[in-house]
């Protein structure tokens, strides 16, 4: 069994950290609905909700297994409290995925837009 991920930054395909996920299935790029903000929190993204002023996320959907999906907790720092994995709603071609936000202040991170270059 898998889990579907959106990914949308360094663990998308050619990124610092794409070696996390690089034996799981890629199924394509995608993008969010228009609900989230991105910052930068030092050389990689930080992503929260926002549904009132937010933007749709560009990024990438991988079906990852279950040994895959608990080293990615551990790389986003779920246990340390520093992200958490929430199921997103996409837009209706791609359903459902499961996406970390951040979950510290993003006071005095500038802001991203909708696509994270390293």
């Amino acid at each position: 069994m898998t889990t579907r991920v959106f990914v949308y930054g360094t663990l998308k395909r050619g990124y610092s950290n794409f070696g996390w996920i690089r034996q799981q299935r890629f199924v394509g790029e995608a993008e969010t609905l228009p609900i989230y903000r991105m910052f930068d929190a030092g050389g990689f993204p930080a992503l929260v909700a926002n549904e009132r002023d937010g933007v749709a996320i560009q990024g990438e959907l991988w079906d990852v297994d279950a040994a895959g999906l608990a080293r990615l907790d551990v790389l986003e720092g779920i246990a340390e409290g520093e992200y958490e994995r929430v199921t997103a709603r996409l837009p209706s071609q791609h359903g459902e995925a499961e996406i970390y936000l951040w979950l510290g202040s993003t006071l005095g991170m500038p802001e991203i837009g909708s696509c994270w270059k390293e």
